[in-house]
């Protein structure tokens, strides 16, 4: 077995491991700082399919994640008070079903990310990055000015929601429903990785003639995966809203934009766990380092000065040997 793979292993196993000694330690803080990491990972490895198989470094994946979010707080806004959401002539009952909410929450950010891929796939390189920090800018500036659902001040959901089988309630459950996901989306990112698709994207971000030359749009397999990267941010950020069971319009932040690239370059561009690294790394300075200083952030950017001048290849490759 490869070494890379023996790490997958291992760093999921680890996350799983985190999770169920707080469980039997009675922590539940603990847990929540494991679904934390494991919801941001999940966001961060929708990003990688875009930055890392697609090379599109978008400065705007905070939309996606935001819209997850939103999807949840309407959806989940309107079954607590009992009043239907009304679209002209369409009347939309809520709900607290966490399959009907992921659902919409994954249409809603892929559709979104179609709009904005197809707009923004008509730049590149640094016009590309400002463009989709714009689609994000417009989006947070409406959130703040919606105020049947909050405004600046944001929405509370008072219960999380449930799903069949399980309370979602209890830390570990809710965990477990996090993490099964996360595993899932790391398999179809390694299945979508391995096949033509994912050979001919990896070549249209490194030569995007040849790859014309042989019948193929590049731009037509970018934008697929921008879309494909963008619903499962989607998805994370409908988790992330259950998990506080609060959205505000922070969640279309540019600032979330950048914290999960910067997630995906700890770990390492490109590499499968990378992102989920990247996460675990990131919760648990927020977390050590966060209680001793409001300026934690300084030591994180020490960290990934490090990782890009002397890891190229992230965590993953400093500790696999490779490069990436």
């Amino acid at each position: 077995m490869k070494t890379e793979s023996v790490l997958n292993i291992a760093v999921l196993a680890g996350l799983l491991a985190v999770a169920l000694a707080a469980h039997v330690g009675d922590a539940p803080f603990t847990i929540t700082l494991a679904t934390r990491a494991t919801i941001l990972a999940l966001a961060a490895v929708g990003l990688n399919i875009a930055l890392g198989i697609g090379g599109l470094v978008s400065l705007g994946h905070a939309v996606f994640f935001g819209l997850g979010g939103y999807a949840m707080g309407i959806l989940a806004s309107h079954a607590q008070s009992y009043t239907p959401l009304e679209l002209g002539p369409l009347v939309i009952a809520g709900t607290k079903s966490m399959p009907v909410i992921w659902l919409t929450a994954i249409l809603a950010a892929g559709l979104a990310a179609l709009v904005i891929g197809l707009l923004s796939l008509r730049t590149t390189g640094v016009y590309f990055i400002m463009i989709t920090l714009a689609f994000g800018q417009m989006f947070f500036y409406f959130a703040v000015s919606w105020s049947a659902y909050g405004g600046e001040d944001g929405l509370s959901i008072y219960v999380r929601n449930g799903f069949p089988g399980l309370n979602t309630l209890v830390p570990i459950q809710f965990f477990g429903l996090c993490f099964v996901l996360l595993a899932g989306v790391l398999v179809l990112n390694a299945r979508l990785a391995a096949s033509p698709f994912g050979l001919a994207l990896n070549a249209a971000r490194q030569v995007p003639g040849r790859v014309e030359t042989v019948g193929l749009n590049p731009m037509r397999l970018k934008l697929l995966a921008f879309v494909i990267s963008g619903a499962i941010t989607g998805l994370a950020g409908a988790l992330f809203a259950d998990l506080n069971r609060f959205v505000s319009p922070t969640m279309f932040s540019w600032q979330l934009s950048g914290e999960l690239i910067v997630l995906v370059i700890l770990g390492g561009v490109g590499r499968l766990i990378g992102p989920v690294l990247g996460a675990i790394v990131f919760v648990a300075l927020e977390h050590l380092l966060g209680g001793l200083t409001e300026f934690w952030h300084i030591w994180l950017g020490v960290i990934l000065l490090l990782i890009v001048l002397f890891a190229r290849g992230g965590i993953v490759g400093l500790l696999t040997g490779g490069r990436g």
